[in-house]
């Protein structure tokens, strides 16, 4: 089992950034790629950034160039910095974890992770 606690969300205007962390606890191990997720009100849960056990990063177009996914191996902690946020950013964002059994394009993609975090909820006004 694997805990997850995100945290660093909150409120922003628009050119803004914000910086997400996320804390994993348990069955921590190095051979686990993580990523983090968004869902916006009405909308399916979609991958924003992941990060392979070896460091190997994927991003969806929306956000390249703009967020940078990184992590502490040492401390256990996930990181998403998010500069030039727009409005369209804004929602509830999650981090997951799990093995990795793909590349960290496809994890995303088919959203393969067992264990997610509570999520943080990111808010960019205009």
């Amino acid at each position: 089992q694997v805990q997850l606690v995100e945290s660093g969300g909150g409120s922003v205007q628009a050119g803004g950034s914000l910086r997400l962390s996320c804390a994993a606890s348990g069955s921590v191990y190095r051979s686990n790629c993580m990523g983090w997720f968004r869902q916006a009100p009405g909308k399916e849960r979609e991958g924003v950034a992941g990060i392979a056990s070896g460091g190997r990063t994927s991003y969806a177009d929306s956000v390249s160039g703009r967020f940078t996914i990184s992590k502490d191996n040492a401390k256990n902690v996930l990181y998403l910095q998010m500069n030039s946020l727009k409005p369209e950013d804004t929602a509830m964002y999650y981090c997951a974890a799990d093995r990795e059994v793909d590349t960290i394009a496809t994890m995303m993609r088919r959203r393969l992770f067992r264990y997610w975090g509570q999520g943080t909820q990111v808010t960019v006004s205009s």
